[in-house]
């Protein structure tokens, strides 16, 4: 059905989500197809960045990378890219770059700002050009 997945991995819960969207995405993939996981830290303002020690960061990204790599945990079929920036467009860039024919994400339960789905799962519907699939 699909020959490139990308999959937005959420690391909270110790990444249960993104376990969950794996196996899922395993089912849909043709044979030979691959997974791509992403997770984009968020940009962090100027105004803050400079009273945060560059060791933290480093250190943050480090421990992201460490967390994706248990999530892919050696699998052939799996990669992962771990970026800065906003989120959306941080997935989006990695969907048209690897060339995703499916979008998955999951969606935290929403505020009223956000009622149906979370917002950049929300942006992510609005603006790929791909099939997207939201779980909750």
């Amino acid at each position: 059905m699909y020959k490139s997945v990308l999959i937005a991995a959420a690391l909270f819960s110790e990444g249960a989500t993104t376990k969950a969207a794996i196996a899922r995405a395993r089912k849909m993939l043709d044979p030979g197809g691959k997974i791509t996981l992403v997770h984009v830290i968020d940009e962090v303002p100027g105004y803050v960045a400079a009273s945060i020690p560059k060791e933290h960061l480093t250190a943050r990204r480090r421990d992201v990378e460490e967390q994706m790599s248990a999530l892919a945990s050696g699998a052939a079929d799996i990669e992962f890219i771990v970026r800065e920036g906003q989120p959306s467009a941080g997935i989006l860039g990695t969907a048209q770059e690897i060339g995703a024919d499916l979008i998955m994400i999951a969606s935290h339960k929403p505020g009223f700002g956000d009622f149906f789905i979370g917002s950049t799962a929300s942006r992510i519907v609005r603006h790929a050009q791909v099939s997207v699939l939201v779980s909750r």
